[in-house]
């Protein structure tokens, strides 16, 4: 920041400053005593071409061996613009190819020329006096010094003139003392610059072009320079050039555009066909298309940027228009998959079916058959029987009494006998067992293994982790799948884990059973005193479906919510058990499922999709891939999706589904994790009769298995009413009516006097009482305030005395002054202030937040016993659920890229990069427009997620794999979205840096822009976060581009990623320039306050921005979470 400060003094100022600067490094070439080699020759030795040649020679072998005067000063002092001394150097002083103007100079000045260079002692002086000038005005005179002053001022003295210093010894590396210059005073040499103020020369620079100034008569300046003769001097003529210092205060020294000049004394057309910029040494070939007029400045390459524009258009208009079609394909090509395994399974059923039926048919006639044997060889056989019955006491046929003594020869022998015949049978029975097996299945992998005794044929067939291909998945779950359903009509009392045991020929691991217990169970919302449950008592049993009802306010989700967990903002007493345990619900997060009442379903999924995403995440990691195959596969057909498996769910903007199918995808995401407890918030809501009773017989089968059900249902038409086990009644103010069996619920009212009318649903009929719509017999004496407290009177549970007073009639229910079923504790009559209700819902929102975020870090022991995939597992499976959905979003992302074309020609077109500024106003807006087009692309990464993740994670699914998957993802336009900018901006603007800089900073730029808009969607609700991510780049762009002494503003500009990412542009740009551009290059930096040196730390600083900026959304996202 010491530059910035530095260079606060007016510009007219800092200029000759660099031009010192420059002389400097120009001076540290020079070398002494060159007239002791030739000065001693006569005058007519230069006319000798050869003496001019090793004059030449001696004099440049002399400067290029010298570099080390002040080569330390420059890099402590000027290191933030010249790196490298020697090389800066040869850019600037190398004339080892073009030496012909110092042979014209030494033949000018007849070997005098070593006696006109400046020494380093007034290179010093030169540069002192510009460095500790405080003058505001512009002057083109130096300080006193001791050949220039007020009594002593020589033509020498004069801009372009040059003195020599006659025959002293002039030690050109002297720093301390300036010799005297005055006599013999003569113009400067073409090539050579002479400053006002001092008697010296100084070669110009590679780029220059320093020929001998021509006066205008007209206006009596020395053209090409902008300085007059001295007046009453008639003897006195133009000399050569000035001064050289940056392009707006010396412009007539730079080699002019259009033009290239190989030496400071020659300037030469650019030819067609070439470019030639300003201070160029040499003419650069245009690329083929490139447009390049004879002495063109640049090369318009515009023509490649109108045919990338084109292709890319034509690309991105494919990609908008087929983007779907990728997805679809493979959805079709897995479902002919599945449909030949259908047909496959079909068609092996239908021949068990014939199987079966023809070996009934054999079966009959074998014993008509037999029969017709038995009464062939009956006559025989019954004299002999006869006899063998009197003989033994009359004994029954086919007894073992009836047996021939003859064949019961020893005490074993019937013993083996039966052996014998056993042991047939069961040969028989293996033999037949294989055939069938072979018979039902031909495809089988099992060959004819007919070893006699075999217990374990079956186990010889491909299970699970045998199978690979996508078809015999498909064909195992679905034959799985038939033989359930066959079994399940057979055995219609036997456990649906029975019946897939029967079918798979395997015990299957039970789901671990969830009983939930609660007592006194009463919830306060913090700073309102005011009751959402109140004194709620009873348990949800494994194995039943339990429905909890009640009127609008009666705080029926608020019950779901406590008992899964996730109530926050409240004040919880009271007692939940966890199979008779004092246990957090959190420690069975595994196995526990929670349906929200919103349809919370990723719409760009199809169903299938969404299904087993949950499936992979949520189920257990050792469990093979086709047994969850087949668990989503008997999802899918319990639910009753087979027709919509391969759609979209769809959103707000394209149709999917519809509302019931969308339903029934939200409850299936969590049937699929096999949970131990279902807790479902209104799955019925907006679904028809039809398709609840669907809904609801896959519950019952899913607790059939011994999984605990518990849900919200809104008026459920009579026969579906009958269909739960238990009920939950409760009335406003989260007060317990009923809770029991569903079969015993109507008996307990009429009890009470409450009898339901003909023709009218029981479930309706207690909600309109309790919703005060419909009165009870006044011949009851009973109030429907009263019905909770009855409720606990009847059960011999404890009742508070404001509610006993509700039964003496003595004061007025709770539910009177609720709001939707909120009991208020505080009955004072006094009305609170509002300063005193305004400090209350602070409270209560600090409370609320505060209770929010000690959720979100609660941890506890995992009880749950499932081992589920860990982060890498999961990041996998995120990563290919977004690769889907980027697909599918693929006509958004064209439309992004889009943007970012317009947006490149657009800024390439107006915003020229100026070689006088180094194209910082270019890239000024380019960082402004890539900033705001990527921040507001990067924004839907996950603001249009919030509620997905909300629910994701609170089942348990890993927060980290989440995020990472996003950003992986979002990286892909890391590395795109800057080539598609550069595509246009570089073919329009056309700038000196090279494409790959160009590329690395905007790379790290849209890292570091990506991260920041990261933490706006997900701490700022969708508005805000637009709106800050428009003007932050903008703002801070302004503060990093401000010139100031004050430290505050200078640090906040550090700490702008606007900054560092200019920065790294510019100093990309100008490291380009060199030769006669030194002195503009180290102006300009130094008036930003840019280093060379510090490109790499720009682009290190914005991708720590970037990583940072992951890091904060990561902790916002985690923290913040709304519940």
């Amino acid at each position: 920041m010491s530059r910035r400060k530095k260079v606060n003094a007016p510009r007219n100022l800092s200029l000759p400053l660099f031009l010192v600067v420059l002389v400097l490094i120009s001076f540290s070439r020079r070398v002494a005593c060159v007239q002791d080699k030739v000065g001693d020759e006569d005058n007519g030795g230069y006319d000798n071409p050869a003496a001019q040649q090793l004059f030449t020679q001696l004099f440049f072998k002399r400067i290029s061996n010298f570099t080390s005067i002040f080569k330390e000063d420059i890099t402590k002092n000027f290191g933030f613009c010249i790196t490298d001394v020697d090389a800066d150097w040869n850019g600037a002083f190398n004339f080892s190819k073009h030496t012909g103007f110092i042979s014209a100079c030494a033949k000018k000045t007849k070997g005098d020329l070593a006696q006109r260079l400046c020494t380093a002692a007034e290179v010093r002086f030169y540069f002192n006096s510009f460095f500790t000038s405080t003058s505001s005005k512009k002057t083109n005179y130096l300080k006193p010094n001791k050949n220039c002053n007020l009594s002593s001022w020589v033509s020498g003295c004069e801009p372009g003139w040059a003195c020599s210093s006659g025959s002293q010894k002039v030690d050109l590396k002297n720093t301390k003392n300036i010799p005297s210059r005055t006599t013999d005073c003569a113009a400067c040499c073409e090539g050579f610059f002479c400053p006002n103020g001092i008697t010296c020369m100084i070669p110009c620079p590679l780029g220059a072009y320093c020929p001998l100034a021509k006066l205008n008569k007209t206006t009596g300046v020395c053209e090409p320079y902008r300085y007059q003769l001295p007046p009453g001097k008639q003897n006195h003529t133009c000399g050569g050039a000035d001064v050289w210092a940056d392009i707006l205060s010396s412009s007539e020294v730079f080699c002019s555009e259009g033009s290239y000049c190989p030496s400071t004394v020659q300037k030469i057309p650019c030819s067609e066909g070439y470019f030639c910029r300003t201070g160029s040494t040499s003419q650069q070939q245009c690329f083929r298309m490139a447009t390049c007029e004879p002495k063109s400045e640049n090369q318009n390459i515009t023509a490649y940027g109108v045919m990338l524009f084109a292709g890319l258009s034509f690309l991105l208009i494919i990609i908008y228009n087929c983007s779907d079609q990728v997805l679809a394909t493979r959805e079709k090509r897995q479902a002919k998959s599945r449909e030949k395994a259908v047909q496959s399974v079909r068609e092996t059923a239908q021949a068990r079916e014939k199987w079966k039926s023809a070996k009934d048919i054999a079966k009959k006639h074998a014993i008509g058959f037999q029969t017709q044997l038995s009464r062939t060889f009956s006559r025989r056989k019954s004299l002999m029987q006869s006899e063998m019955v009197k003989g033994l006491g009359h004994a029954k046929p086919g007894m073992d009494a009836a047996l021939s003594p003859m064949t019961m020869s020893g005490p074993g022998a019937p013993q083996e006998s039966r052996g014998g015949l056993k042991g047939k049978k069961k040969e028989n029975s293996n033999l037949t067992k294989m055939l069938n097996s072979i018979e039902q299945d031909p495809d089988s992998h099992e060959g004819f293994n007919l070893e006699i005794g075999d217990k374990n044929i079956k186990k010889h067939a491909p299970r699970g982790k045998q199978l690979h291909t996508q078809s015999q998945m498909f064909r195992y779950a679905y034959g799985q799948i038939e033989k359930e359903k066959a079994l399940q009509e057979q055995n219609k009392n036997l456990t649906f884990s029975g019946v897939i045991s029967m079918a798979t020929d395997v015990e299957i691991g039970k789901r671990p059973t969830i009983e939930v217990a609660f007592k006194d169970l009463t919830l306060t919302l913090k700073g309102k005193n005011k009751h959402l449950l109140r004194c709620v008592t009873g348990k949800i049993l494994p194995g039943r479906v339990s429905a909890v009802m009640g009127p609008s306010g009666a705080g029926k989700t608020t019950f779901l919510s406590a008992l899964a967990g996730k109530a926050t903002g409240c004040t919880m007493s009271g007692m939940i058990l966890i199979n008779g345990k004092m246990e957090s619900i959190h420690s069975y997060k595994k196995i526990i499922g929670f349906v929200p009442q919103d349809d919370i379903v990723h719409g760009n999924l199809t169903v299938e999709e969404n299904l087993w995403f949950s499936a992979s995440c949520r189920l257990s990691a050792n469990l093979p891939k086709v047994e969850k195959v087949l668990v989503v596969e008997r999802v899918i057909e319990a639910l009753g999706l087979q027709t919509v498996r391969d759609s979209l769910v769809g959103t707000v903007e394209k149709r999917g589904i519809s509302g019931g199918q969308r339903k029934r995808v939200n409850v299936g995401l969590e049937m699929v994790m096999e949970p131990s407890l279902l807790i479902l918030d209104e799955p019925t809501s907006g679904l028809d009769s039809s398709s609840s009773q669907l809904l609801l017989r896959a519950l019952r089968r899913e607790a059939l298995e011994g999984v605990n059900v518990c849900m919200v249902v809104h008026q459920p038409s009579y026969t579906l009413f009958r269909m739960f086990d238990d009920l939950i009644l409760l009335a406003k103010g989260g007060l317990t009516v009923y809770h029991g069996p569903v079969k015993k619920v109507e008996e307990y009212f009429s009890s009470l006097g409450i009898m339901v009318p003909e023709r009218v649903n029981p479930p309706d009929h207690y909600i309109d009482i309790l919703e005060g719509i419909v009165k009870p017999s006044t011949s009851t004496g009973v109030n429907y305030k009263q019905l909770p407290v009855r409720w606990m009177l009847n059960n011999g549970y404890p009742v508070p005395m404001d509610m006993l007073q509700s039964v003496d009639g003595m004061a007025a229910a709770s539910g009177e002054n609720s709001n939707h079923g909120a009991n208020t504790l505080d009955t004072g009559s006094d009305a609170q202030s509002f300063a005193g209700e305004f400090w209350q819902d602070v409270k209560c929102n600090v409370e609320l937040r505060k209770d929010n975020i000690q959720h979100n870090f609660l941890k506890s022991y995992d009880l749950s016993d499932r081992n589920a995939p860990g982060v890498f597992q999961q990041y996998r499976y995120f990563l290919g659920r977004l690769g889907k959905q980027r697909l599918r979003e693929a006509r958004t992302q064209a439309v992004d890229f889009l943007i970012l074309l317009l947006a490149g020609i657009c800024l390439g077109t107006l915003a020229k990069v100026s070689d006088k500024t180094f194209g910082t106003l270019g890239y000024t807006y380019t960082v402004i427009a890539v900033s705001l087009l990527c921040k507001i692309a990067a924004l839907r990464t996950f603001a249009l997620d919030k509620l997905h993740y909300q629910r994701e994670s609170a089942s348990g699914i890993s927060s980290l794999a989440y995020f990472l998957a996003k950003d992986t993802i979002d990286h892909l336009n890391t590395i795109i979205k800057p080539l598609v900018y550069l595509s246009m901006f570089y073919f329009f603007n056309n700038p000196r840096s090279s494409v790959t800089d160009n590329y690395l900073v905007l790379v790290c730029l849209v890292y570091c822009v990506n991260g920041i808009a990261y933490a706006f969607a997900i701490f700022l609700e969708p508005s805000p976060a637009q709106l800050w991510s428009v003007l932050l780049p903008v703002v801070l762009t302004l503060i990093a581009t401000y010139t100031s002494t004050n430290k505050i503003v200078d640090v906040l500009a550090n700490l702008c990623y606007t900054k560092w990412a200019l920065e790294a542009f510019v100093i990309a740009n100008a490291k380009r320039y060199s030769g006669v551009w030194l002195i503009t290059r180290c102006g300009s930096l130094m008036s930003s306050g840019y280093d060379l040196n510090h490109w790499y730390r720009c682009l290190v600083f914005l991708v720590l921005t970037g990583v940072v900026s992951r890091a904060v959304a990561f902790f916002c996202m985690v923290t913040f979470q709304k519940k």
